[in-house]
């Protein structure tokens, strides 16, 4: 694993303007902090409204956050796409800019997809990118994508192409599943989806997780994430499972956009493109006193 991701990295959440076009310097000034809190951007995934953005404006956004100074080998963008051609546009733009990884969905509009197929998809993916630079992470959320990886998919993705296929998000929400993955791929990149069993994971052979809340958490995550054989790691747990659940409450991405907008003074952080909505004031007023009460704080 020498050289491939590892760690706490956040879905970042994507700041719109007026026009409901990217703000690229907030977008900036919230990936500092994360980096500052050493959590990773992994720019353009679920939580990121990655598949409300389109392949020209992920490319101009990377673009812009790496010429911002932002490091590009702690930056996993998600250019998974149902086109084929759009997915290795994306996935080889970010391997020439140096990033870290890619997150790869599967192609989730065809819900009948096989395991030949999605082999097929990305395979051609991987050859038409033809870059050594490229690390794929399969991203696999079937509670939203429809589809996912099978373990023999899994397995016969790392043995066709071992130095690019170096890992998964696992987000179907199933720690059965997650541990079946670090049984049976053990050295291999496994990024559980939340925070909520990370530490028992890391000990088990997790490479770290990749959390919506790690954009609201991160400095509390990251502290679990490197304490977790510490004797106090099951309190530490307990903390940043009380600030999950409290997010998970509502509509996350709303959520974390109207807490990060209220505490820091900057209502435009609200914004979501539609179909998504904002979270309403009540539920907004309830989420910050749920987070007043235990303590929480936005980190800055």
């Amino acid at each position: 694993m020498a050289g491939h991701m590892s760690g706490v990295l956040a879905p970042v959440v994507t700041p719109f303007d007026d026009d409901l076009k990217p703000d690229v310097d907030r977008l900036a000034a919230h990936c500092r902090v994360l980096v500052a809190n050493d959590c990773g951007l992994a720019i353009f995934g679920t939580n990121s409204e990655g598949n409300s953005l389109g392949v020209a404006e992920k490319i101009d956004i990377v673009d812009a956050l790496i010429d911002m100074g932002l490091p590009p080998e702690r930056m996993m963008p998600g250019t998974g796409a149902c086109a084929l051609t759009d997915a290795v546009a994306l996935s080889a733009h970010m391997a020439k800019r140096g990033c870290g990884g890619c997150l790869v969905l599967p192609p989730f509009y065809y819900k009948t997809a096989t395991d030949d197929g999605l082999f097929a998809f990305f395979s051609e993916l991987v050859q038409r990118v033809g870059d050594a630079r490229l690390k794929v992470y399969l991203y696999h959320i079937p509670p939203v994508a429809g589809i996912g990886f099978s373990l023999d998919l899994y397995r016969r993705l790392i043995d066709a192409y071992p130095e690019t296929i170096v890992g998964t998000k696992d987000s179907s929400g199933d720690n059965a599943h997650t541990q079946l993955l670090l049984d049976n791929f053990p050295g291999w990149g496994v990024f559980p989806g939340n925070e909520t069993n990370l530490a028992a994971f890391v000990r088990g052979g997790a490479v770290g997780t990749i959390s919506a809340t790690c954009n609201v958490n991160s400095a509390g995550i990251v502290d679990l994430y490197r304490n977790a054989e510490a004797p106090d790691a099951d309190q530490r747990q307990a903390a940043v499972n009380r600030v999950r659940a409290a997010f998970a409450k509502y509509p996350m991405i709303a959520a974390m956009k109207a807490v990060i907008a209220e505490e820091r003074g900057d209502p435009g952080w609200r914004r979501l493109r539609p179909p998504l909505t904002e979270l309403s004031k009540a539920d907004t007023d309830a989420l910050r006193a749920e987070l007043a009460e235990i303590g929480h704080v936005l980190p800055a």
